[in-house]
């Protein structure tokens, strides 16, 4: 089955046509395949994790602004959503994604077929903190990643296993993943990461980023309905060893970026960012 297909005059997909069916992928009973960027489609379990605003946002943020990223890494990449849109919009760059469920690593390897992104994409199974998955001497130019938010004892957790991981931190905190980042970020690398607005989360960040000797150089609060506080926020950061000195104690605060206006209606910036990574407004 294939969803979220736009279907209205004005719009046509951008990109060139990947392989698709020809490359001998199937949609099976408990997966659907969706729209994603252009002609990109993702493999998903239908009852499983689905792909989010936050996993969009986080694509959308670390390619705007890196966009001539030569290698790119994605943590914690789950089905592979952030590390496809990023594909998506730099055509011309060698990706490598870790995630530890077999299950999602499944999936993105058929959506990485189903893409015709075999030839440019390491899809590598296991745990971002062990230090076989990435050799020290890797180094990108954009890392991107979605943690998860809340700690093992905090909320009601889901009973699919997929769902579970990519919300509570089972493996690996922000504080992991910021230091993975500054591990492997290149000279004037990029990383863009999306985590909650709350203050308690906020401190979390900021912690995590200057213990890994990090600077967010920039923060954008999203907000999901007009008038409401931000629930969320995307960070981009850098190595403070790459930044002058005087530049590295400030971080410049953009304007809150709106989902949907007071009427429920998308907002006209996000139909914006939705048009930059090839899905229709």
């Amino acid at each position: 089955m294939v969803t979220n297909e736009p279907n209205f005059k004005g719009w046509v997909k951008p990109g060139i046509i990947p392989p698709g069916p020809a490359a001998g992928v199937t949609v099976e009973p408990h997966e659907t395949l969706d729209a994603l960027s252009g002609h990109f489609r993702l493999f998903q379990l239908c009852d499983g994790h689905r792909f989010s605003t936050d996993d969009i946002l986080t694509a959308w943020y670390g390619t705007t602004w890196c966009p001539a990223a030569r290698v790119a890494l994605d943590l914690g990449s789950g089905s592979g959503t952030v590390g496809m849109i990023c594909a998506w919009r730099l055509p011309g760059a060698k990706f490598v994604t870790v995630e530890a469920q077999s299950e999602s690593v499944a999936l993105a390897r058929k959506s990485a077929r189903y893409n015709g992104l075999t030839d440019r994409y390491d899809i590598r199974t296991g745990d971002f903190r062990s230090p076989e998955i990435l050799n020290a001497s890797e180094k990108f130019d954009l890392i991107t990643g979605s943690p998860p938010y809340f700690p093992p004892g905090a909320g009601v957790k889901s009973g699919h296993p997929q769902k579970l991981a990519c919300r509570f931190e089972l493996r690996g905190t922000i504080a992991d993943y910021c230091a993975n980042a500054a591990e492997h970020l290149a000279p004037g690398g990029f990383f863009a990461c999306v985590f909650p607005h709350e203050p308690a989360q906020l401190a979390r960040v900021a912690a995590a980023a200057n213990n890994s000797g990090l600077v967010i150089i920039r923060k954008r609060p999203v907000v999901f309905r007009e008038g409401d506080p931000p629930l969320v926020a995307l960070f981009g950061m850098m190595r403070a060893d790459d930044l002058p000195a005087w530049f590295r104690g400030q971080t410049w605060i953009e304007p809150d970026l709106i989902i949907r206006a007071r009427d429920g209606n998308i907002h006209p910036e996000y139909s914006a960012v939705k048009l930059a990574i090839g899905f229709p407004p």
